[in-house]
């Protein structure tokens, strides 16, 4: 381990079980997890004060000069600015500013202003219309997309299985900051295996920048998109060189703020909440009969797992699941769930959270011994929910109350299967020409390549 001259406790890493490092409630190792593996000495060098993990990305030891300037467009100013040049005469510089929010988001408002979700959604949407913003949608309609591309790929998948080594296990795709590690860290050991369907934010970057631009008569570049996340790694996923139209100098997400910056943007502002006019959502086909707001099955992360889960064994093995049980092995963010027939398992999923648990399934696959199929893997212990820009407490370390507290309210929004979304539906034909179209291929799948660097001495 680098030698730092910070004091030293001996409690247990948040991620893993060595001893801790204060005031970053880590070990050295898990500073690895979504770089280089070098970013302890760069980390200390860059922040000798005291520097919460959220605000990894910062550092220039995990990212390229590139990405670390666009990193830190990802902010207030931005919004800010973009509004700013929409109050000015020349309209040729006006944008079509465009708020997506990822429904992860929403309990955290809904505790903020002490209001339930739907009701705390409509403030929401009352509130940035009211500085400026046009059109306000929330991405459930996204992360559908991504749930049915992600069930169609896994059975692909296993039915080549034994014609391919790569097929499985299957790793899912949304979680930015296991992309990241997957990428930089573990290389082809990994990336063969990622799910190519984009997540639930790109595949909304996808949707406003193509279909709703062609829709309000627009191009790309007269659209500024800006997506609330829970997430401070989303912001690194927007900027990745894929997602980017170098004809048009233009991405399909431009901006990404935290649930906590958005809140900071309100108390700038000086408006409470009682003061904001209520706004419905807006809707990509411009309708407001949705029946109201409702969330995928699962923990609050989408619930990739149980979806493809019940998708694979109905299309593979004509078997319906109702309802899913899950084994909890080492904790609760390390979990089985299996299907099984005439003492047979016919299927084996697991998901894992949290980079103490993503250590154990990386160890145990260099030896050979994973028997998923899938694994739904999150950097954040606890799932989406934890994101660091809407559930961090005290010394870096997530406000387990809140935490608590969202998932209560995230609960009580009613479930809809992504197959029974007329809207789903409807975009496949009227924007992506049916679901194995080139344009459906284009829009809503990616591809993941290894950057792995040179063998360093910390040890996994």
């Amino acid at each position: 381990m680098s030698e730092v001259s910070i004091g030293r406790k001996k409690e247990k890493c948040e991620n893993c079980t060595k001893q801790v490092i204060h005031p970053f409630n880590t070990c050295v190792s898990c500073f690895g997890f979504c770089l280089n593996q070098r970013l302890f000495s760069c980390f200390i060098l860059c922040h000798p004060c005291i520097v919460l993990l959220s605000a990894c990305l910062a550092c220039d030891g995990c990212v390229s000069e590139n990405e670390d300037q666009r990193i830190s467009q990802q902010n207030l100013d931005e919004i800010n600015h973009v509004l700013a040049l929409n109050k000015k005469c020349d309209t040729s510089k006006h944008k079509i500013l465009v708020v997506s929010v990822c429904p992860q988001s929403l309990p955290f408002f809904a505790i903020k202003f002490q209001l339930d979700v739907p009701a705390a959604a409509k403030k929401l949407c009352g509130f940035l219309k009211s500085v400026g913003v046009h059109y306000v949608f929330d991405t459930t309609v996204a992360a559908s997309f991504s749930i049915l591309e992600s069930q169609r790929e896994f059975v692909q998948r296993y039915r080549r299985k034994l014609h391919n080594s790569n097929a499985m296990p299957v790793f899912t795709s949304s979680c930015p900051g296991w992309i990241r590690y997957a990428e930089r860290v573990l290389g082809s050991l990994v990336t063969p295996h990622i799910c190519t369907a984009r997540s639930p934010q790109q595949i909304m970057g996808s949707l406003v920048k193509d279909f709703f631009a062609r829709q309000q008569k627009l191009t790309p570049d007269q659209i500024f998109h800006v997506v609330v996340s829970p997430c401070f790694d989303k912001k690194l996923e927007a900027v990745r060189e894929e997602f980017y139209n170098s004809i048009l100098e233009t991405r399909d997400v431009d901006c990404v703020l935290t649930s906590g910056e958005i809140l900071h943007l309100m108390e700038q502002s000086k408006v409470t909440v009682e003061e904001v006019d209520s706004a419905p959502l807006d809707h990509v086909f411009g309708e407001t009969s949705d029946p109201g707001m409702t969330r995928h099955e699962g923990r609050g992360s989408e619930g990739f797992l149980e979806h493809i889960f019940k998708h694979a064994a109905k299309e593979l093995f004509g078997i319906d699941v109702q309802e899913i049980v899950y084994k909890t092995l080492r904790n609760r963010d390390f979990q089985e769930v299996a299907l099984e027939r005439d003492g047979e398992t016919l299927l084996q999923f697991a998901a894992v959270y949290g980079f103490r648990n993503i250590q154990t399934l990386v160890h145990r696959m260099r030896k050979g011994k994973v028997p998923y199929q899938l694994v739904e893997v999150l950097s954040c212990p606890g799932g989406c929910l934890s994101g660091r820009g809407q559930a961090e407490g005290e010394g870096g370390r997530p406000d387990r109350t809140l935490v608590q507290q969202m998932e209560e309210h995230y609960s009580s929004l009613p479930v809809r299967l992504p197959e029974s979304n007329p809207e789903v539906q409807r975009l496949y034909q009227d924007w992506l020409d049916c679901h194995d179209s080139p344009h459906a291929q284009q829009c809503l799948h990616t591809q993941y390549k290894n950057h792995t660097q040179p063998p360093s001495d910390m040890q996994w």
